[in-house]
C-alpha cells in the first residue's frame, strides 16, 4: 500500500446565521458529518425563544456566551469519537465578516480546550 497520498484532517466548518450556530466536522473524501453542535439542540431553545419574546425585537439571537456552549459540545464530541485534529478552511474563515468572527472565535477556543488540535487556525488575525 505504499502510495504517496497525504492524509487529509477532518474538516470543520462553522455555520452562522442570525437565529443559529451550527458546528460541524466532516470526513475527508466523503464529507459524512461525524460530529455536530447546533443551536437547535434541545439545550439551547428555552434561551433562543426567551430572546425572541423581548422586546425591544432584536435580528441577532446569537451570542459569546452560546457560541462558547457549541464549543465545547462539539470538542466533547470530537474527544468521544477519538478525533483530535481537525482542520478549517482558511480562507472561508478569513472572507467571515467581523461580527460572525467574534462568534467563531469562542467555538475554536474552546474546541481547543477539549484537546482538539484545529490545523490553520493558528493563522487567524482574529485568534482562532
Amino acid at each position: 500500500m505504499g502510495g504517496t497520498t497525504q492524509q487529509q484532517l477532518h474538516l470543520l466548518r462553522i455555520l452562522l446565521s442570525c437565529r443559529k450556530i451550527t458546528a460541524q466536522v466532516t470526513k475527508p473524501i466523503t464529507e459524512s458529518i461525524i460530529a455536530i453542535a447546533s443551536t437547535t439542540e434541545p439545550e439551547f431553545l428555552p434561551q433562543l425563544k426567551a430572546k425572541q419574546n423581548r422586546f425591544p425585537r432584536s435580528h441577532n439571537f446569537m451570542d459569546a456566551k452560546i457560541a462558547t456552549r457549541i464549543g465545547e459540545k462539539l470538542g466533547l464530541r470530537l474527544k468521544e469519537i477519538g478525533v483530535l485534529n481537525v482542520e478549517i478552511d482558511f480562507n472561508e474563515e478569513l472572507l467571515r465578516p467581523v461580527h460572525q468572527q467574534k462568534l467563531v472565535r469562542p467555538i475554536f477556543q474552546n474546541v481547543k480546550r477539549a484537546g482538539i488540535n484545529i490545523s490553520g487556525a493558528e493563522k487567524l488575525p482574529f485568534g482562532g
